[in-house]
């Protein structure tokens, strides 16, 4: 006969039934009797960030370096307002992760009891899907319900509100079976016709283009391989978006770099004049599509996305294909080769890619004895390479130059907050991916401005003992703040300068870091050689031109052909030379 168990026992049982070895969290008075449960199981290794915020971002890093879902524990009230940033970070860049939160007992809910909020309210709009749980009987079949959807089908943050009599009252737990949902059931396999159908297209097209995104990677390392498989035997070139870096190899000579706002000149100007676009795991967000009505208007569109809600939606394809991209992958690799298709001539398509290479649109100017930020992150790169990193980033003007300069070859080493761009993202997901992958050399690019966001978690690297690099490109400015200023507002710099900076080697130094300054171009490698060679966490201020721009550019709002080049900064404008090529 089965003993019944308190709800915070019943919880933390389920947590090890599904697996889970980490949760991230910051205790509270509605979550005590979990925090004690998870204290006496000893089977669950907690991690105590100093901002729940800062806890969703770690479990978002460990999620997406290893492809298993994030947990986060908090308590009510302002513990769960502060985790809304992530979850919402997590909703829109598709991390798995399930946020349990402690909630005022069932009695007291809609008094405005202390430390209450209508936490499965705030999170409706933010969450894949969320619970308020009010029968300990019920909580151990919640759980792994939320744990299926968090990971199945597009993969996102759910929510688990849990008020605290629930926690203490009893009742009996059982394993359950295999998750079979009344409603939700995603469609993981393809219509085989329409995979048909786009080999046929694919064989047929003149400039075709692999356009892909982070649903390869959110598919495992084999949708990947199997990119790359179909890419050689179609010849078609790939292109990606900020979040799919990786699933192609940088190295690759079919790679066209990333796409969109900040993307390069030859994969912008490739998706402009392709005859077909096949988006693999890619919503067709704003920063790829700039204005719409001018975006690949003489291409065919292709589809392949398991979020059913994600197509058509921004823009209207010809053939929409509903299913997990590493099974469409599959199949379409299988009816290529069995159909014993000949690789098609592309030889004009890559000679006119080569011109647009040719541009050199990732070229910057050297600035003497100053260090171009470009310029750190290729000798960040070349000194790094060998080990292939996990790099996480903050946001902004660092985050583009990081994608634009940091080749990535395999998938999982690029952390970054894409769709929602939250400042602070950085270091705590570094410490999650480093949780996660112990072995790793895992660094952190950051800006000055977005560092402080969450610089406190500096503590919880110091305290689980996990050697992180911070390397902070310091330019003392919100660097895409005043960016845009400088092109929209007439270089009005309202409030984008970083006064009053902390000094980050001391700063460092006094959570028990290693601390590095790099002011000039011929300390640069020694710098980072220094940063390397500690076996510690090491924070790393290297001051950068203040006033650098990050190019190539796309404007808000306007056409893949209205790029700013590098070259032409001052007049704001693609040169005549580059307009031929288009």
């Amino acid at each position: 006969m089965m003993t019944e168990k308190s709800g915070a026992d019943i919880l933390v049982e389920a947590l090890c039934d599904l697996g889970v070895e980490v949760v991230f969290g910051y205790p509270g008075g509605a979550v005590l009797p979990i925090y004690d449960a998870m204290f006496r199981s000893k089977r669950i290794r907690h991690i105590l960030v100093r901002h729940e915020q800062a806890a969703t971002h770690a479990a978002e890093g460990y999620a997406r370096s290893t492809g298993k879902p994030g947990v986060v524990l908090v308590t009510s009230g302002p513990g769960a307002t502060n985790a809304v940033t992530g979850i919402t970070d997590a909703l829109l860049d598709s991390i798995p992760m399930v946020v349990i939160t402690g909630q005022v007992p069932t009695a007291l809910i809609g008094t405005d009891a202390f430390q209450e909020a209508d936490t499965v309210g705030i999170t409706r709009h933010c969450s894949k899907h969320n619970y308020l749980v009010k029968d300990p009987a019920r909580l151990g079949e919640v759980v792994h319900e939320a744990f299926h959807i968090a990971t199945s089908g597009r993969p996102g943050p759910v929510v688990i509100d849990i008020p605290k009599d629930v926690q203490v009252a009893t009742a009996r737990y059982q394993k359950p079976g295999p998750i079979r949902h009344k409603t939700y059931r995603p469609q993981v396999k393809a219509d085989q016709s329409q995979i048909e159908q786009l080999v046929d297209m694919l064989a047929a097209a003149e400039r075709p283009v692999f356009y892909t995104g982070g649903g390869i990677i959110n598919s495992g390392p084999a949708a990947s391989q199997l990119l790359r498989e179909l890419a050689r035997i179609t010849g078609a070139p790939v292109t990606s978006t900020l979040m799919g870096l990786g699933a192609f190899p940088a190295s690759d000579p079919q790679w066209l770099g990333m796409l969109g706002m900040h993307g390069t000149y030859e994969a912008n100007m490739a998706m402009n004049q392709a005859d077909l676009i096949v988006a693999l795991g890619s919503r067709f967000d704003d920063r790829v599509t700039g204005r719409l009505d001018a975006f690949s208007p003489n291409s065919r569109k292709v589809h392949v996305d398991i979020d059913r809600s994600s197509v058509n939606k921004n823009v209207r394809v010809n053939l929409a294909i509903i299913a997990d991209v590493g099974h469409a992958l599959e199949d379409a690799v299988r009816i290529w080769k069995a159909r014993q298709h000949p690789k098609p001539d592309t030889a004009e398509w890559q000679r006119r890619i080569a011109e647009w290479r040719a541009v050199g649109c990732l070229s910057f100017p050297e600035a003497g004895d100053a260090i171009m930020p470009q310029r750190a992150i290729r000798a960040l790169y070349d000194a790094t390479k060998a080990r292939q990193p996990i790099i996480t980033t903050e946001v902004g003007q660092h985050q583009m130059w990081a994608a634009q300069h940091f080749g990535f070859e395999k998938p999982n080493k690029w952390l970054t907050s894409g769709g929602l761009g939250t400042m602070g993202y950085g270091l705590p997901a570094a410490i999650g991916a480093q949780l996660g992958n112990p072995g790793a050399l895992v660094i952190d690019i950051a800006g000055e401005a977005s560092i402080q966001m969450n610089i406190q978690e500096l503590a919880t690297a110091t305290q689980y003992r996990l050697p992180v690099k911070i390397f902070i490109l310091n330019n003392e400015y919100m660097g895409m703040v005043r960016q845009w200023q400088e092109l929209t507002y007439e270089s009005r710099y309202a409030e984008s300068y970083s006064d009053s900076l902390p000094d980050f080697v001391k700063l460092g130094e006094a959570y028990g870091w290693k601390g590095i300054l790099i002011e000039h171009r011929d300390e640069l490698e020694d710098g980072i050689a220094a940063m390397l060679d500690h076996d510690g966490p090491v924070i790393v201020d290297c001051r950068v031109a203040k006033l650098a721009n990050c190019f190539p550019m796309i404007p808000s709002g306007a056409a893949h052909t209205d790029m700013i080049l590098q070259a032409n900064e001052v007049s704001g404008t693609m040169d005549d030379e580059a307009k031929a090529l288009v």
